[in-house]
């Protein structure tokens, strides 16, 4: 069973809670991955872990490496490029029928 998300694979997001909501300079990033089954988004540059990896065929080495691990969809906002910070949204629906987002404080398209 999925759930619904507020949030998209490639939208930009501002981190607001936790370890890597540092004071005034929050992390900003885009949106690389989401599970809506765990509740989880996955954020470019933000909550970086160390990998152990085998090597699967012959000739290809293993290691640690280092990429982004998944935190909870709760902790993120998306991102207003016009007020320049994280914003709620509203949906409204056009002529079309389609559902946009829209930034609730400057009222314009994201």
């Amino acid at each position: 069973m999925s759930k619904k998300m507020h949030i998209k694979s490639g939208d930009t997001v501002v981190v607001i809670s936790g370890k890597y909501a540092n004071g005034e300079e929050k992390a900003v990033g885009k949106v690389i991955g989401v599970s809506p089954s765990e509740g989880k988004v996955i954020v470019e540059g933000v909550h970086i872990v160390s990998k152990h990896v085998k090597p699967k065929r012959q000739g290809e080495s293993g290691g640690i490496i280092k990429t982004e691990g998944a935190i909870y969809a709760s902790k993120v906002m998306l991102y207003c490029p016009t007020c320049q910070a994280g914003r709620r949204v509203r949906h409204v629906k056009n002529a079309d029928g389609e559902r946009t987002r829209i930034c609730v404080k400057c009222g314009n398209a994201i």
